[in-house]
């Protein structure tokens, strides 16, 4: 058997395996091992697993990503979404669906913070859905509107999707984090957009609320939002002026929540324990599915199936936007059935070499997998952000409302996807200019 053969062999018993429910993790490293045993032996597989497992978990690029869950958990727990939201709630209720545009923004704000989409969408399905709902919105909008909103996690920094792509495709994280802030801004811009005019043509979908704040109460309520900039100071701030690393501006980014937390006295023995819980566990999640991933890239290289495939793909080179539409429709499909991380670490060895190849710039690359894999997390049947959302809400909304209402936010996202493909211009501004 060819070594070509056994990567094709690999690639199908991944799918059984993810397809019987088998951790995405047991998967990608279970095969490895086995893939690694038949093409080496016992004992150069024992060697070749401890030495890529140590190299990659030893990276110091990796260790920005518990600091930003970190990050994130302190700043969850600090009240920051809540003020977020009551700030975005009375600035903008006087606008056709008031509410799930604050929700939308405020999902925004949160995203700056957390770097996770299913943080992002658990965080304000319990803060913004049952508000909503009150106020007579329609629980499909309601309900896509937090799920949607939480995929601005994975683009606006700090991004772990990112991060994780710059490991993998060796690229500089501090360049993919400020390469998916516009990106994600301009998300956030076109979903409210959406939002605005769904209900200015159905007002049905979101009544109009009796809310008339004060132009004092709206200054007043800017007073719970101040810790966001000083958050983006640190983290952005620090990486866009050259004085700190990636990592260090994680660092910067954890003391800047703890001091925070600690002003507005939300900095209890308690907090500091469920955030460590949380953030350990976290971390331990995702670096079991990159070891995973990180031995199965090693087993794919050994086979020689990427270069068997770049080989069958060197006619896409030829036609840049058939490649990418080939990649894209790839990752639309499959994020219909696997997690984003799971699914970028698992196409990323195959891909990477074929997008480098044809001269893709691939800094803005790592944007378009972004987009590409949070897509998935609001497409059924797996849809993983709407099933955040419906474990929050209980039997409050179905999830059959959930998938309805993200047909529009979907529809929303190929028109940010071509944008982004088209005037690529938009993800590599920051980094030329941090450059410069």
């Amino acid at each position: 058997m060819t070594p070509e053969s056994t990567g094709f062999i690999a690639l199908a018993l991944m799918i059984v395996l993810l397809a019987m429910r088998v951790p995405i993790a047991v998967a990608l490293g279970g095969v490895a091992l086995a893939g690694l045993y038949y093409l080496l032996g016992f004992q150069p597989m024992v060697s070749a697993a401890g030495e890529l497992t140590f190299d990659f978990i030893a990276s110091w690029q990796l260790s920005a990503v518990p600091l930003f869950i970190f990050m994130g958990a302190i700043s969850s727990r600090s009240g920051l979404v809540s003020g977020i939201y009551n700030a975005a709630r009375l600035w903008l209720s006087g606008l056709p669906g008031g509410l799930a545009i604050s929700t939308n923004f405020a999902s925004a704000g949160f995203a700056a913070s957390s770097g996770s989409s299913l943080a992002t969408a658990a965080a304000m399905s319990k803060l913004a859905i049952p508000e909503m709902l009150r106020a007579g919105y329609q629980p499909a909008l309601a309900s896509a509107t937090v799920a949607a909103a939480g995929t601005l996690g994975a683009l606006i920094p700090p991004s772990i999707l990112l991060i994780i792509y710059g490991l993998i495709a060796q690229q500089s994280v501090g360049d993919l984090l400020l390469a998916g802030a516009l990106p994600g801004i301009l998300t956030a811009v076109l979903y409210a957009l959406l939002i605005v005019i769904r209900c200015s043509i159905d007002n049905k979908l979101a009544p109009s609320l009796d809310i008339k704040p004060t132009f004092q109460e709206r200054l007043s309520s800017l007073k719970g939002v101040w810790p966001l900039p000083v958050l983006i100071i640190a983290v952005m701030g620090a990486i866009y002026s050259g004085i700190a690393t990636a990592t260090e501006a994680a660092a910067l980014g954890c003391l800047a929540a703890l001091f925070i937390a600690l002003i507005r006295g939300r900095l209890t023995v308690a907090v500091i324990y469920e955030s460590v819980s949380e953030t350990l566990a976290t971390t331990g999640l995702i670096f079991f599915i990159v070891i995973g991933a990180v031995l199965f890239t090693k087993f794919l290289a050994l086979s020689g199936l990427p270069d068997f495939v770049a080989s069958l793909a060197a006619y896409g080179n030829d036609s840049a936007g058939l490649l990418i539409l080939i990649i894209a429709v790839i990752y639309l499909f499959l994020g219909m059935f696997l997690d984003s991380l799971g699914l970028m670490l698992l196409t990323l060895p195959i891909f990477l070499p074929l997008v480098e190849s044809a001269g893709f710039n691939m800094i803005w690359f790592g944007v378009m997998v972004v987009k590409f894999v949070e897509v998935g997390v609001i497409t059924p049947p797996v849809g993983l952000n709407a099933f955040v959302v419906k474990g929050a809400v209980g039997d409050q909304i179905e999830l059959g409302d959930i998938f309805r209402g993200l047909g529009w936010f979907i529809a929303v996202e190929f028109v940010i996807i071509s944008i982004l493909y088209f005037f690529p211009s938009i993800s590599l501004l920051l980094p030329t200019l941090a450059k410069s």
